[in-house]
């Protein structure tokens, strides 16, 4: 077995859902999911399927999100993983309604900082072990840290 760190490459303003699903019917589930839940984002998403033709289904409602989705499910070449990469909202604000599409067994991460793929591949095919999201802890947080971050929520519009 090999084991790959595959950079996943989040265009700018964009943030990353990246998860595991089971069947063919990902794309077109998550694809309501989401225009269900916040019509106004703007996404991309790209599934590789794992049976059959093997194929990157693919979809969304922004040419340069739903590229960079197939981008992604190329890079990583993985079965039966997605890619949804989205703007004009948060991961937060749909990840509820994508963790209950029937299809989608495990969620990575939900990031838009840079984010590594680990992944295993054997003479069967490629999986994706985990995520490394982001940076290493450089500290504790302080009060004034804590005041900063509850006034960045309140920023953002996510307290009052």
């Amino acid at each position: 077995m090999d084991l790959h760190a595959v950079p996943l490459a989040i265009p700018g303003g964009a943030n990353l859902i990246a998860g595991q699903s089971h069947f063919i019917k990902t794309v077109e589930d998550i694809y309501e999911a989401i225009v269900n839940t916040v019509p106004q984002m703007k996404f991309g998403l790209a599934f590789c399927e794992a049976s059959g033709p093997c194929l990157i289904r693919a979809d969304g409602n922004d040419r340069e999100l739903q590229a960079a989705a197939i981008a992604m499910a190329q890079s990583v070449a993985a079965g039966h993983t997605f890619f949804i990469l989205l703007r004009d909202g948060f991961p937060l604000n749909i990840l509820g309604r994508i963790k209950d599409v029937p299809e989608v067994v495990h969620i990575f991460c939900a990031t838009a900082n840079p984010v590594q793929a680990i992944v295993a591949e054997t003479a069967q095919g490629r999986g994706i072990l985990g995520v490394i999201d982001g940076e290493s802890p450089k500290g504790v947080e302080t009060p004034a840290d804590a005041e900063a971050r509850r006034g960045f929520l309140r920023t953002i519009g996510y307290k009052r």
